[in-house]
């Protein structure tokens, strides 16, 4: 009897001590259940905490980070051309120096004399004879017998030819060419006459 009391007691101290232990959990249960500490993000859910929001391709908005590489080089434009010039500056064009020509200007107006011949009757000379022209561009204008025959009866043939050939309205100026009346009585100073007026001639022209 006083077994089965002693029995009876320590079961029911043993069935108390087993209630009172599980009913206190122990530290290390404790600590399993409570939450491990998490860091706190700053730029809220969703972001990496360990990323900088400055960190270079990254865009703080949450948008996708872009990437160098694909980016395309900017181009900028050629440079026009500018006609504007810098303020402050002048430019002053020097003077250009005269020109200076060495070739003098020809005259449009020129003298020309033939060459010089005898005015010969066979064996007999009577003087001699040289004629000038005056030529104007590609006319003659004038004709001038600055040699003939003088002396006696020579004078008044000559006098004849010269009456009949020279100046601006003489025979030279009007058939332009040294095919001319023959003077009477002045045969051979009219020839002689004739051949300096042609050797002019193809001087001038």
């Amino acid at each position: 009897m006083r077994r089965a009391l002693l029995a009876i007691t320590g079961l029911a101290a043993s069935t108390t001590a087993l209630v009172v232990f599980k009913g206190s959990p122990s530290t290390s249960q404790v600590a399993q259940n409570l939450p491990t500490a998490q860091p706190v993000n700053p730029s809220g859910p969703g972001t990496d905490p360990g990323a900088a929001p400055d960190a270079p391709g990254t865009d703080p908005a949450g948008a996708a980070p872009t990437s160098s590489g694909s980016a395309k080089p900017s181009t900028s434009p050629k440079p026009g051309k500018t006609t504007a010039r810098p303020s402050g500056t002048r430019t002053t064009k020097a003077p250009s120096a005269p020109r200076t020509t060495t070739k003098a200007p020809q005259s449009t107006t020129r003298r020309v004399t033939g060459a010089g011949f005898d005015a010969k009757d066979g064996t007999e000379t009577y003087g001699y004879v040289q004629v000038q022209i005056v030529v104007s561009g590609n006319r003659i204008v004038e004709a001038v017998a600055l040699s003939l025959p003088s002396g006696g009866e020579s004078d008044i043939h000559s006098g004849d030819v010269r009456g009949s050939y020279d100046g601006g309205g003489g025979q030279v100026v009007q058939r332009q060419n040294a095919n001319l009346n023959t003077v009477s009585g002045a045969t051979a100073t009219s020839d002689a006459y004739k051949k300096s007026l042609r050797s002019a001639i193809e001087q001038a022209f």
